[in-house]
């Protein structure tokens, strides 16, 4: 077993305490810092938090740590659910072994709870990147934020007869929410998530509207793909999309994507991504209809 013990103490001047909801910007804050240092973009956005955060059954308090200097927060990590875990460290405050001090901090909460791994995703070769690989974590999986050039149109792909693409109603959502696990779960080793956990994740996710939730209807009125789009200034991001397994190969999944960035477009969007996994096996399907990486991510874990 690979196993790390760092002795919990912080750097002088620095206090730790449980997080709370309210925090959620400012964990937003340090989290955009260290995207835009590391990748040159900020990718979180405070939806995204806030929607982790409301998972029903989580307790935020019990699995955050707040580092704060005075009243401002500095850092933070979370130990969420299964083998999940993220941290970040504001740029102005690296190189004092706060990374080093979560990455203790998350083992140890990981193990408290009984998991026998903690992983999470950091930029490919960032400072991140490379202190998790001294201290011992492996690589899991590699995941791309892809965009589509500025002016690029995805090719239109005709639908198979009978077929339609629309915007789901709600008594779409939970058979788009089996779609959705269904596709997941071919490839992700986690528990199967509840209806109530989608819900809290994608239709109870601030600023969700009923369009960002597409799906794609057989001759019978069934769902048989979805995706959903998440809408913030003016860019589009696809944050899921699937097919049910036997519908594959007939083109829904590029039919979805020609849907989903012009309705997108309609509502303001001038830019679109979308992000993947080396688990999917989706990356060519985004690259053959002109999308291209702009950064890569690596899932790095650990025994505890």
């Amino acid at each position: 077993m690979n196993r790390m013990t760092v002795a919990l103490d912080l750097p002088a001047g620095l206090t730790a305490r449980p997080l709370i909801p309210s925090d959620a910007p400012a964990v937003t804050a340090v989290m955009a810092a260290q995207e835009l240092a590391d990748v040159g973009e900020v990718v979180i956005e405070e939806a995204d938090i806030i929607a982790d955060w409301q998972r029903p059954g989580y307790d935020v308090s019990a699995g955050t740590v707040g580092v704060c200097d005075d009243d401002r927060l500095v850092a933070y990590a979370e130990v969420a659910y299964g083998d999940r875990g993220d941290a970040a460290v504001h740029p102005d405050y690296r190189g004092r072994g706060l990374g080093t001090w979560l990455a203790g901090w998350m083992q140890q909460k990981a193990r408290e709870k009984g998991c026998t791994v903690i992983g999470m995703p950091v930029p490919q070769g960032s400072p991140g990147d490379r202190l998790l690989e001294s201290l011992g974590y492996r690589v899991r999986w590699t995941s791309w934020v892809l965009q589509l050039p500025e002016g690029a149109v995805i090719p239109d792909r005709p639908l198979p007869a009978g077929f339609a693409v629309r915007a789901a109603t709600e008594a779409d959502w939970e058979a788009a929410f089996t779609v959705n696990e269904d596709a997941f779960l071919e490839w992700s080793q986690r528990e199967r998530d509840t209806f109530e956990i989608w819900q809290s994740q994608v239709v109870r996710r601030p600023g969700f509207e009923p369009w960002h939730l597409r799906v794609v209807t057989d001759p019978g009125g069934e769902v048989v793909a979805m995706a959903l789009l998440q809408l913030h200034d003016d860019q589009g991001y696809l944050a899921r999309l699937a097919t049910r397994a036997d519908q594959r190969g007939r083109g829904l999944a590029q039919a979805l994507l020609v849907d989903t960035f012009a309705e997108a477009r309609q509502h303001g969007a001038t830019r679109f991504e979308v992000s993947t996994d080396s688990r999917t096996g989706a990356l060519s399907l985004y690259e053959k209809v002109g999308m291209r990486v702009t950064s890569a991510w690596v899932n790095r874990a650990i025994d505890v």
